[in-house]
């Protein structure tokens, strides 16, 4: 026999509400909310959860995404191909940040919360831990991205968790397979049986995805509670309202032009969400969102490429989020900025963001090296914000997760490789048939049958 499937690679029988992961992280999430506002020392006291299930992800975010580009890159017949998918993914990410952008600055622009404020500058007291971001931020150029992408060693990138460099080092490798041609044939079926490994790994892990929720938003709360709500709500409010409408009417147009549904995808990944929220950080959710898009027919080299670049180039929350900061700062200090002087801001912001592209509080370190770059609005401003930012965070990972699943799907369609119908059958839930190319990855969910095993391993020997 040439193959033998194994188990069947679409979704998984619908389990009790009650059952469902995303049910049992809601809960966990307003569980330590409530602790974290009741008991704020005990809030604080489980930092170190929800720290160990961040972390416990992150191990996995590099392995998954090395080997996702490198099997998608060896097994596609033309090079060219992968090349183009990735202009055309930093081509849409330019314009989906810029509407962003935009967005941020119409908002802004039309309430004008800042107006009022008349902070003066030079005696706004600098925290210890804002004034080492405002210092990288000084000293940040925005083409260091460019210099920053080739690591020093094949290792560190894994170890300090650097998806820049890990992309770089996985599309070398997996042009290089490529090349060997039948000769590299047994290292590529190695990577594809590692792939199902390393998923089957981050299916042990999402069990504890309550637990890690509960932790961190327990935390969150008891450390910085609710008081910072009242003197700036009208920031955060008009920063969620813009959030909100930028995914409903842009992220949405683009999906109703693929003859998609935005809500259906949105409700198809649930899960994912109600991780980001409960983690403030959009990257544990990263395996997932590659696994879901796969198995929607999205081609595997198409993911693997798109979506980790993504998670550095295209932050659509983080861009309306520097819109909205930096305006914020200049009407709060007086600073008046004409059309073209906010529009130059805008053209600085699109350099300087990348330039701050995984690193330890980029945002900050971004939005000071925009009000450096551009002299008239003072750095030291950002403290304004700084106390507030937290309540920010998990709005702009949620926007950046948003925008990042449209983009995979857009440059698909551009492609010509995405199955519209399939994609529509999956988000709305429905039964589909397993890919033919095996490499549905759906079966390593944390829901999936237990018969299930990897494509690599479905195959005769």
């Amino acid at each position: 026999m040439d193959h033998v499937t194994t188990g069947q690679a679409g979704p998984a029988p619908k389990q009790r509400w009650y059952k469902q992961l995303y049910v049992w992280v809601l809960t966990a999430i307003l569980i330590g909310i409530l602790l974290g506002w009741l008991a704020p020392s005990a809030g604080v006291a489980m930092e170190p959860i929800g720290t160990t299930f961040v972390n416990a992800m992150k191990m996995l975010i590099g392995p998954i995404v090395f080997l996702t580009i490198v099997g998608g890159i060896a097994s596609v017949a033309d090079l060219k191909k992968v090349g183009m998918t990735g202009l055309k993914a930093l081509t849409y990410f330019q314009i989906g940040t810029i509407c962003a952008m935009v967005f941020g600055l119409v908002a802004i622009n039309i309430f004008r919360l800042g107006e009022g404020v008349n902070a003066d500058a030079s005696k706004i007291k600098t925290s210890e831990s804002a004034a080492k971001l405002i210092d990288a931020g000084q000293h940040q150029e925005w083409w260091q991205f460019i210099t920053h992408i080739i690591p020093n060693s094949i290792v560190s990138p894994f170890v300090e968790g650097d998806i820049l460099q890990i992309i770089f080092i996985a599309v070398v490798f997996g042009i290089a397979l490529n090349a060997l041609g039948r000769i590299g044939a047994p290292v590529l079926d190695g990577v594809q049986r590692l792939t199902g490994v390393m998923f089957k790994i981050l299916s042990f892990i999402m069990k504890a995805a309550p637990l890690g929720a509960f932790g961190a938003m327990a935390f969150a709360v008891g450390k910085y509670g609710v008081s910072s709500l009242t003197s700036m709500g009208g920031l955060i409010a008009l920063f969620y309202v813009t959030s909100i409408l930028f995914v409903v009417v842009v992220l949405g147009s683009v999906m109703a032009f693929l003859k998609l549904n935005i809500f259906s995808m949105i409700r198809h990944l649930k899960e994912e969400y109600m991780l980001i929220l409960g983690t403030s950080t959009a990257e544990p959710a990263l395996p997932g969102l590659m696994r879901k898009l796969e198995h929607a027919g999205i081609k595997k080299e198409t993911v693997g490429l798109v979506v980790p670049t993504g998670y550095s180039f295209n932050l659509d929350g983080a861009a309306i989020y520097l819109s909205l900061a930096a305006l914020y700062i200049a009407q709060a200090t007086n600073t008046n900025l004409s059309i073209p002087q906010q529009l130059g801001l805008l053209a600085v912001m699109l350099l300087t963001s990348k330039g701050a592209a995984g690193v330890a509080g980029g945002g900050f370190i971004a939005l000071t090296a925009t009000l450096t770059t551009i002299g008239t609005i003072p750095a030291a401003g950002i403290m304004l914000i700084f106390g507030i930012d937290k309540f920010m965070s998990e709005c702009r990972a949620l926007v950046n997760f948003t925008g990042n699943a449209v983009a995979t799907l857009f440059i698909a369609w551009w492609d010509r490789t995405l199955d519209v119908d399939r994609a529509r059958r999956v988000f709305a839930g429905q039964a589909v048939e397993p890919l033919p190319s095996g490499d549905d990855l759906s079966q390593y969910s944390h829901h999936a049958p237990k018969h299930d095993r990897s494509p690599a391993l479905s195959k005769s020997v």
